[in-house]
């Protein structure tokens, strides 16, 4: 099989994967990329089998994603994705999905990190990603810097059990199961009429089966991300902690344009 620099694959949006707007919802996105991550690095020789090997594996540690149009169910698509660079201990790689006129809808920025399965530990990338295409000047989307205030104290909104379908082949919780916790956790109407949306997210610590997530949120006060537009219509940050400690799962920062 050609190895192939951007992994481009068509897609039928379907039933499942939109909410009462007939339209995609984030948690979807999270789940055409991740799949599309999968196939790419299948046909570069650095998928699970390969990996699995030297005894290593692909972890999502970093996404934001960006939202500029919500693709329409029965809509085909066309996901795309590519490694772009690496960052120290980090493999980036980006995603963007494209409309029947290839206008971006939806395009988005990912970290991975590469464990060693038997020590646990993060193994430097450079070796691997040297061997693979890195796309320079080909970028979907940057990372969001910081700059969020938040308006009050997080307070704590549901818990969340680590269950059968939220824990993937690697023995933890899923990263589509944070989104779907998110999108849970915030007014269900401000979702399905958000226009446009953004998600930051950082995988922090594992979370394997059984266990318990509090999910804290608050309220955040932000800003235009560009001059020509114009601020969210809402925008909350969210962090899930380990039952019984401080240890934090994953932080998240959502904005909606409605």
């Amino acid at each position: 099989m050609k190895k192939l620099a951007v992994w481009s694959e068509d897609c039928l949006v379907r039933f499942n994967a939109i909410d009462r707007s007939d339209t995609m919802t984030l948690s979807s996105a999270f789940n055409f990329f991740q799949e599309a991550a999968v196939s790419h690095a299948q046909n570069l020789g650095v998928g699970r089998e390969a990996m699995a090997r030297t005894g290593q594996v692909w972890i999502l540690s970093r996404m934001s994603v960006q939202v500029d149009r919500r693709p329409k169910y029965s809509e085909t698509v066309n996901v795309r994705s590519w490694p772009r660079s690496w960052e120290r201990l980090f493999a980036v790689r980006d995603f963007e999905i494209r409309d029947a006129q290839d206008r971006p809808a939806i395009r988005a920025r990912s970290c991975w990190i590469i464990i060693d399965i038997e020590k646990r530990r993060p193994v430097r990338p450079q070796t691997l990603m040297e061997s693979l295409p890195l796309n320079d000047g080909l970028d979907a989307l940057s990372f969001m810097p910081p700059g969020l205030v938040e308006r009050s104290p997080m307070q704590k909104s549901v818990e969340h059990k680590a269950l059968y379908n939220d824990v993937d082949y690697n023995g933890h919780v899923n990263n589509v199961s944070y989104i779907r916790w998110i999108e849970n956790a915030v007014d269900p109407t401000l979702l399905e009429q958000a226009r446009r949306s953004r998600l930051d997210i950082n995988y922090m610590n594992e979370v394997l089966p059984g266990e318990i997530v509090d999910l804290w949120s608050t309220g955040i006060e932000a800003s235009a991300q560009e001059a020509d537009s114009p601020a969210p219509s809402h925008a909350q940050a969210f962090e899930g902690k380990k039952a019984g400690g401080n240890q934090s799962a994953f932080r998240a920062e959502l904005r909606l344009w409605l």
